[in-house]
């Protein structure tokens, strides 16, 4: 007895339920030209992961209701299972239904609602405690969706109502790690069960998410038999014969800077493309933070929607400028220079009466990027296009960043890149193709707010600083713990001081792309005013 799956890892848009129905429709026809004899949808495809408070409005499931049954009628000689949010009795569910001639064949409700990390599940839905089970074409087919398989039981509950295998419809975002987790907790599943995994899961950019794809099969023992691309769009054919996956098309596993790398592209690319951007402006420093996010726009725009600008002050260094015009040939946007020293001035007058008598701190260092910032914005509010912030998640941790100067902007590519990150992903850009000049890579890091400065005046090393961050904010380590593992208590004490009062920028600050378990935003709340302090 054969079965062919069509596997549609499809790139969907919240809300956009009509357009998603039809590239459902789409995926469907190619499917039943392939051959496929059922297709699978990403979790709640309709209208896209996560709608967030769209699902508190009666009139979001009218419409998804509507659309769903007229993309049943709709539909080739295939029935597909379709992802989408379920209104019953005034109760709110995360279903599949499988849907075909004109009709709604079969529903499951999810039973294990997330409330973790990103996932906010229970705010919108309630949790069922029933299985589902479908027959297609004499195969009898469990359905799970997403943390329904985190957890032991709905699967367990499928098998004892007789399915031969498990169809699980997944929007399980991007974090590094995140594949090989997959993998391992789908392989428990199976080895509880006994049944043969097909994952489907959803791709794209969605605001600070990225979902990576990354769909795949296991056989009865638990072994990957089947593994689509990641980052970008498949629909493949898997076929179960007598109870076993067949084996096909691999794709390769990756080096975990090129899967971040792609992880950001996507990430810009889809919410420039998605929101109606025309475009991107980038503020270069000749630095490195600026260059790699350069880099990553060129790589999902196209040199030709994206303009940098270089906004040289007294204190920027020649080696700046030269380094900076030499990426700009490499990669071929367009670029300016605006020198800020008449606006240095200006403000110096203006403010000479006011801080008279006080000496020269980190004012007038912040006005520098301030003026920075309004120039961006400024060519942002005239041409439509989008500034892309170039600060990394050290900066964002401790501070290290200016409220309305280099925080100024729409959109953060590498809030949640450490500075050593950065620095990898930087190196590994560089083997695709030589466009960051070695210079912008090696020199030390400066802000270049004043003669000599170095961001170790003000910080620890990177490789110190970034490990407390890993430690402190994403596994919730406390300052004891960080300090048994070796690291001197002086660094630990200055990077949770300053990792704590600067909660008030962060929260100001632009939403940008997860890549970590736990990134500034969704995962990470909080509060501003907060007198805890941590024991030593």
């Amino acid at each position: 007895m054969s079965l062919k799956i069509a596997i549609a890892q499809m790139n969907a848009v919240v809300g956009d339920i009509a357009g998603n129905a039809a590239r459902i429709l789409d995926f469907a026809r190619r499917a039943r030209e392939m051959g496929a004899d059922v297709m699978l949808t990403p979790e709640l495809a309709l209208c896209a992961y996560p709608p967030e408070d769209l699902l508190l409005r009666k009139d979001f499931h009218v419409a998804c209701a509507a659309r769903m049954q007229a993309l049943a009628g709709e539909l080739p000689d295939i029935p597909v299972l379709l992802g989408h949010p379920l209104e019953e009795n005034g109760k709110h569910f995360n279903a599949a239904t499988l849907i075909g001639d004109g009709k709604m064949l079969a529903t499951y409700r999810k039973q294990q609602l997330p409330n973790t990390e990103v996932f906010d599940e229970k705010r919108y839905f309630e949790p069922s405690g029933a299985p589902c089970v479908v027959t297609i074409k004499g195969v009898r087919c469990g359905i799970n969706i997403c943390e329904d398989v985190w957890k032991a039981g709905a699967a367990d509950q499928a098998r004892d109502a007789g399915a031969e295998v498990l169809f699980v419809l997944n929007a399980s975002p991007y974090h590094i790690g995140k594949q090989a987790l997959r993998a391992r907790i789908l392989g428990e599943r199976v080895e509880t069960t006994g049944l043969p995994v097909v994952y489907v899961n959803l791709v794209g950019g969605q605001d600070e998410l990225v979902f990576d794809g990354g769909s795949f099969v296991l056989d009865a023992r638990g072994e990957r038999c089947r593994q689509l691309p990641r980052f970008e769009e498949a629909l493949e054919i898997v076929e179960i014969a007598d109870g076993r996956p067949m084996p096909g098309p691999f794709a390769p596993e990756q080096a975990v800077e090129a899967e971040v790398y792609q992880a950001l592209v996507l990430g810009v690319r889809d919410y420039l493309g998605k929101n109606g951007f025309p475009g991107a402006i980038i503020g270069l420093s000749g630095g490195i933070d600026s260059a790699l996010t350069l880099c990553i726009a060129v790589d999902a725009l196209g040199a030709g929607k994206v303009r940098a600008v270089m906004m040289p002050s007294p204190y920027t260094a020649e080696i700046s400028l030269a380094d900076s015009r030499e990426m700009i040939r490499r990669l071929g946007v367009r670029y300016d220079e605006i020198p800020i020293e008449p606006a240095m001035r200006a403000f110096t007058a203006m403010l000479e009466k006011e801080f008279a008598g006080l000496p020269a701190d980190t004012t007038e260092e912040n006005l520098q990027a301030r003026i920075r910032g309004m120039i961006l914005m400024a060519l942002s509010n005239k041409t439509g296009s989008l500034v892309l912030t170039t600060g990394n998640k050290s900066e964002m941790a401790v501070g290290y960043c200016t409220l309305y100067g280099d925080m100024a902007g729409g959109f953060a590519v590498i809030k949640d890149i450490v500075k050593t990150l950065v620095y990898r992903l930087a190196r590994w850009r560089n083997t695709v193709g030589m466009v960051i000049p070695e210079r912008i890579i090696t020199r030390p890091p400066s802000a270049e707010l004043k003669p000599g400065q170095t961001d170790q005046d003000s910080l620890p090393p990177y490789d110190t600083l970034d490990a407390i961050v890993e430690a402190y904010m994403e596994h919730d380590s406390s300052p004891r713990e960080i300090i048994a593992r070796g690291f001197a208590e002086a660094d630990v004490r200055r990077v949770v001081h300053l990792l704590r009062i600067s909660e008030y920028k962060r929260r100001q600050a632009p939403v940008g792309i997860r890549v970590t378990q736990r990134g500034f935003g969704k995962d990470w709340r909080y509060p501003i005013t907060n007198r805890y302090r941590d024991p030593y």
